[in-house]
């Protein structure tokens, strides 16, 4: 063995395929696969994640052990019990679960033995033991609680853990059928959007709605018990006896049959949307407490994919009493899995040995720049391949200024450098990059670099010294996981209530009507979702910042991931390239290469909208 264990960790076969490779409690590099595949969510076996991973390592590569985020026949067991269970209702579900166990019985571990043929050396964890694993154990804490919550694993849909002297101890879990992800999951369908990648939509749509039906949901749907555990009356979803999440029952409730997605969203789909968030915010606030009060900790981890939802981060920072720190694991969906299953393994080997584990003052996530990074020639190929013109830039404080001053003049900049992000988030590395305070630059990336709906919000990347000048409790948000409000001095406009009042209905025209100093990143309700970056931040783009800001007096630029609708984040320089040909994005800072579009051929430029875009 190595002098610190090196420990592969893998999620895959559902969905967010990923890999990470740890050494010790070093994370070497973590990556999804849909960055390689360009299929968003990809749920296959993460073959060129794996690859990725260990060539970040020197060769040769000798593998300590492998950890699988999940436990595969505790799911095969729920799955099998919940198809008897449900029989004969659940009949239209058994040819996909006779064909989920054939995969975990038979491909899965043909494949980790081609990994490491040393079948000890291959573990499995639970699911949510990876998720609690990913958000202690990179924490900045030497001593947490962590709750978990997401659709379900093998039993466990919310879970809670205490994080001490580098272990995690389960303390309660509550299980399937009951899940707080289904829950959303089913108005995320009901609601038109795609379950298990529109949830972000139905929290983005929320603020245009009232809570109307928030007594509906708490009185029909879910019993909420007073530490926040729940049970959900079943008979209104499908998701635990069928191939969609809800029934027509569901349906009957609302008074409305589930939108399609091609229909517009009206007020009742709004009214829906904020409703349930605001059950999903008092729920997960109440678990916290009761985390914290359960395990006697004043510091509270977050993971699973209900921990990306940023409004209900938000309130529990704000609400929970003796919440002195929260940290959220900024891959907490099933990608996260990867990289906790994989440092809870090396742990438990470090144990065995020396048990080494030290706490630092800063989390162990490195700013979550863990993906590849490509070097100079690798840029100047991508952009020759497609005979692009271009300048470098060997004096970064000028590229800086240059960059800048273009953003003033309300260019729209793509910007690729370093390590990509692990997890949905852009965080300044894979990038677009604008001034938020132009009325129009919303509708403009929406509607012609981004090709999606009009009315979704775009967050803020702002200096971490001026949040709090310009944001209420701007908590420090370096992976962009948390809302703050916008102060008064800075809402220009009339309000949502106002905007209503006068008669417009139509979701983009209110996003632009309800304006503030910077509209572009603030939503109907004067909400943000903020990225504070600081000199620390590891990212190029602070740079940027700091230029514009010196120039402009602004501290903040709109961030947006560098990708379109339905596509995963760029990953490689052809990527990038291949994204600013497809869209208006009016610069390419690449390395330190910088491409104008106004430079180039126009036979190059004309490819502009050829791609279709698929549906998120």
């Amino acid at each position: 063995m190595s002098e610190r264990p090196l420990v592969l960790g893998i999620s895959a076969l559902f969905h967010d395929a990923a890999a990470a490779l740890v050494c010790g409690d070093d994370i070497v590099a973590a990556v999804q696969e849909e960055r390689f595949s360009r299929r968003k969510n990809d749920w296959r076996f993460p073959n060129k994640a794996i690859a990725h991973c260990l060539a970040e390592w020197p060769k040769p590569v000798t593998l300590d052990a492998v950890a699988y985020y999940e436990n595969p026949q505790l799911k095969m067991q729920r799955i099998v019990n919940n198809t008897i269970d449900n029989a004969p209702r659940g009949a239209l579900v058994w040819p996909q679960a006779l064909r989920t166990l054939e995969t975990l019985n038979e491909a899965l571990p043909a494949r980790l033995q081609r990994i490491l043929k040393d079948p000890e050396k291959i573990h499995f964890l639970t699911h949510h033991r990876a998720h609690a694993a990913s958000a202690f154990l990179p924490s900045p804490f030497s001593e947490a609680a962590i709750l978990v919550a997401d659709g379900v694993g093998e039993w466990s849909t919310t879970s809670i853990w205490l994080g001490k002297e580098g272990k995690i101890t389960p303390v309660r879990e509550l299980k399937f059928p009951h899940s707080l992800g289904m829950l959303y999951s089913a108005f995320t369908q009901y609601c038109g959007f795609k379950v298990n990648s529109g949830e972000y939509k139905l929290m983005g749509l929320a603020p245009f709605g009232n809570p109307i039906f928030a007594d509906r949901i708490r009185d029909q749907l879910i019993e909420i018990r007073a530490d926040g555990s729940f049970a959900l009356a079943l008979e209104y979803f499908a998701f635990h006896n069928g191939i969609t999440a809800i029934n027509p029952l569901f349906e009957n409730l609302f008074g409305q049959p589930m939108r399609h997605p091609d229909e517009p969203v009206t007020q009742h789909f709004r009214d829906i949307a904020a409703s349930i968030q605001s059950v999903i915010n008092d729920i997960m606030t109440t678990l916290a407490q009761t985390a914290l009060a359960l395990t006697r900790m004043r510091q509270l981890c977050l993971a699973g994919g209900v921990a990306l939802n940023c409004v209900a981060n938000a309130k529990i920072l704000s609400h929970v009493a003796n919440l002195d720190a929260l940290w959220i694991q900024p891959a907490s969906g099933d990608a996260g899995g990867a990289l906790g299953g994989a440092l809870d393994v090396a742990r438990m080997l470090d144990d065995q040995t020396s048990g080494v584990r030290t706490v630092v003052a800063q989390d162990r996530m490195k700013n979550a720049f863990l993906g590849p990074c490509y070097d100079d020639q690798e840029i100047v190929d991508a952009l020759d391949r497609k005979e692009l013109i271009y300048q470098k830039y060997p004096d970064e404080d000028g590229l800086f200024r240059t960059v800048a001053a273009a953003l003033a003049e309300g260019f729209i900049i793509g910007h690729f450098d370093g390590r990509m992000e692990f997890g949905p988030r852009a965080l300044g590395n894979r990038s677009i990059l604008a001034d938020p305070r132009p009325g129009g630059t919303l509708s403009k990336i929406n509607q012609r670099i981004k090709f999606r709906e009009g009315w979704r919000p775009f967050a803020p990347m702002v200096l971490a010294d001026c949040a709090s000048q310009y944001f209420e409790q701007s908590n420090d948000s370096p992976y962009m996981l948390l809302t703050a409000k916008l102060r008064d001095p800075f809402i220009s406009g009339p309000d949502l209530a106002q905007t209503l009042a006068s008669g417009e209905r139509d979701l983009p025209a209110l996003q632009e009507a309800v304006s503030t100093d910077f509209t572009a990143v603030t939503h109907v309700d004067h909400s943000a979702r903020l990225q504070t970056v600081s000199e620390n931040s590891g990212t190029r783009a602070f740079g940027i910042l700091k230029a514009f800001h010196e120039l402009t007096e602004c501290p903040m630029l709109l961030n947006t991931s560098f990708n379109v609708r339905g596509e995963p984040i760029v990953c490689s320089p052809d990527d990038a390239v291949s994204c600013f040909l497809d869209t208006e994005i009016d610069m390419l800072i690449i390395g330190s290469y910088l491409v104008r579009r106004s430079d180039q051929h126009t036979q190059l430029t004309s490819q502009l909208r050829r791609r279709r875009f698929h549906a998120d």
